[in-house]
């Protein structure tokens, strides 16, 4: 057969190859827009609800990003709980003029909520948004893995960096934290390798980086558009709920005790001070890595030029036992310092101290009465002038 023949041949099956190849990006592109278009038509029904999707994926937080009388809400289990007056609920039918999103679940750290920012970027630039930090989360040495890994979102992670929300320089330092939970990084070779050159900083390295950062481009783009699909099959179910079982364990379960255990039978008093529990808790606050991730998480703020709100839970009764206030009073001061480097206002709740009336024991969840003066504090933030 001669070569014009061959040539003959191919050219109907590279046609068909380039024409199919065609067809699957214009219906890949068409689903994306109609599922943005769908993300921002129902983002005041989805807004307050709390659902898998919404908080391992970015689509409905970048939505909701994009709406002006929407305020995104990040923290952790206390944000799920179903206490009455919890802020999802009170602003759900906006009675001042914007509704909260609340984005977060149990075991959500600082960490997690710097990936989920830094992979927005540019969305958050002028934006006010809100941070509500747990107290427990600087009373504990280090994160713990499993709560790091059932909260882990790999859009996120890789938006951030593969992104172009925030320097190199954070990238790296971001890159070294992460590098610290192996297990997360191991379910995507790309990613662990570019967290692995961002955190080298050698020249090598950095060509590496370079080689793989298209690739790094085309991963965030393809989660992009499974994000949107996954999108795209809730609100088009109607946002049907997820099963239980695919739900993370409450990790403050762990912090639970029963009633037979040796704390519970102590009867002394919570005003009896031990000067062992003081050195103890002083300890505690100065050993927690929640610090590093926490300034992080503030520098990733800052680079995005966002607008960011700390709330500060105060340490609850059964934190506070036999635990001087000049003790406790540690924490508050080196979270107002960190805050204050940064020109971020913050709400630490100081005078709830240890008050069993605005959180509940054990959960360090607020109560309806907690919840109405975060709400306080979010709408005032919201509603004041730039």
């Amino acid at each position: 057969m001669s070569r014009a023949a061959i040539a003959r041949t191919r050219t109907p099956h590279l046609s068909s190859a380039l024409i199919a190849c065609a067809l699957t990006i214009a219906i890949m592109c068409g689903g994306r827009l109609l599922a943005i278009h769908l993300e921002q038509k129902t983002v005041h029904w989805i807004a307050p609800r709390d659902f898998f999707i919404k908080n391992q994926g970015l689509a409905f937080e970048r939505a909701a990003a994009r709406t002006p009388d929407i305020f995104l809400l990040y923290g952790s289990s206390e944000l799920i709980d179903p206490i009455p007056n919890r802020a999802s609920d009170f602003f759900s039918s906006a009675p001042t003029g914007f509704q909260v999103c609340p984005v977060g679940k149990a075991g959500t750290t600082s960490l997690i909520i710097l990936q989920k920012l830094g992979a927005l970027g540019s969305e958050l630039r002028g934006r006010k948004v809100a941070i509500s930090l747990s107290a427990s989360s600087f009373l504990t040495p280090a994160l713990r893995p499993e709560f790091y890994a059932g909260n882990f979102s790999l859009p996120a992670a890789s938006g951030i960096l593969f992104g172009d929300g925030i320097d190199l320089n954070l990238k790296a330092a971001i890159a070294k934290r992460m590098l610290q939970f192996p297990d997360t990084l191991a379910e995507d070779g790309l990613l662990e390798l570019g967290a692995r050159c961002l955190a080298s900083g050698r020249p090598v390295d950095r060509i590496v980086l370079m080689a793989i950062w298209p690739v790094g481009k085309l991963q965030n783009i393809m989660l992009d558009l499974q994000d949107h699909f996954e999108a795209l099959v809730y609100i088009l179910g109607k946002g049907r709920t997820i099963p239980n079982w695919l739900r993370p364990i409450h990790p403050h379960k762990v912090h639970v005790r029963r009633a037979s255990d040796a704390d519970d039978q102590e009867t002394e008093s919570f005003d009896i001070i031990r000067p062992a529990r003081d050195a103890a808790f002083r300890a505690r606050i100065a050993a927690a890595s929640e610090w590093t991730d926490l300034e992080l998480l503030f520098r990733t703020l800052a680079e995005l030029k966002a607008e960011p709100l700390i709330l500060s839970m105060p340490i609850d009764a059964y934190a506070a036992r036999g635990v001087s206030r000049s003790a406790r009073e540690v924490y508050y001061e080196r979270m107002r310092e960190l805050a204050q480097r940064y020109h971020f206002p913050i709400i630490e709740f100081e005078q709830h101290d240890a008050d069993p009336a605005f959180l509940i024991a054990h959960r360090e969840h607020p109560t309806p009465r907690g919840w109405m003066v975060y709400n306080r504090a979010l709408d005032d933030f919201f509603r004041k002038a730039k």
